[in-house]
């Protein structure tokens, strides 16, 4: 496989396993927003993560996973990540490009594609609160369980240093 092709569920998988990472993952039908994800909330605890990817005008590109149903304010988010002005949604050319991964499916777990590092990763402090994280493997059809702490392990893994911040209203 070349650096260019994005990774699968299975290689993110694989990538879990050798580091250690227990992990489960519920297949389900695709998923493209947080309301019509509510559904599987019964068949899988823990904090379910809802994700921006949003860029400043200095094309400086951030991944905010927060807790599904909190807010995240637009015209104030720049001042607590450290952005260089407002910010604006990416476009889905970029998204794809630095995390492998379609609207609709994006996820923290496409930090295993920004090789480069050209995404920076916030970690909502309500979000890491939860013991579990769910978040998709990279599509969204299923559903992957880690640990909160795993999660910062497999952004370090990844070569991303995540800052943990509150950026919810």
């Amino acid at each position: 496989m070349s650096e260019s092709q994005p990774k699968t569920a299975e290689d993110l998988f694989h990538f879990l396993d050798g580091l250690g990472i227990k992990h489960k993952t519920k297949n389900h039908e695709p998923v493209f927003t947080v309301a019509e994800s509510v559904a599987l909330r019964d068949e899988i605890p823990g904090g379910h993560t809802k994700n921006l990817f949003v860029k400043d005008k200095k094309d400086n590109y951030f991944l905010l996973t927060v807790e599904e149903h909190a807010t995240v304010d637009l015209k104030t988010v720049h001042q607590v990540i450290g952005a260089a002005s407002r910010v604006s949604f990416g476009k889905p050319e970029k998204l794809m490009e630095y995390l492998g991964v379609i609207p609709g499916a994006v996820t923290a777990f496409g930090a295993i594609n920004d090789t480069q590092g050209n995404v920076r990763v916030i970690l909502d402090e309500e979000l890491m609160k939860f013991d579990i994280v769910n978040c998709h493997p990279l599509s969204n059809d299923a559903t992957t369980s880690i640990a909160s702490k795993d999660l910062l392990r497999f952004m370090e893994a990844t070569g991303h240093e995540p800052l943990v911040l509150k950026v919810t209203a």
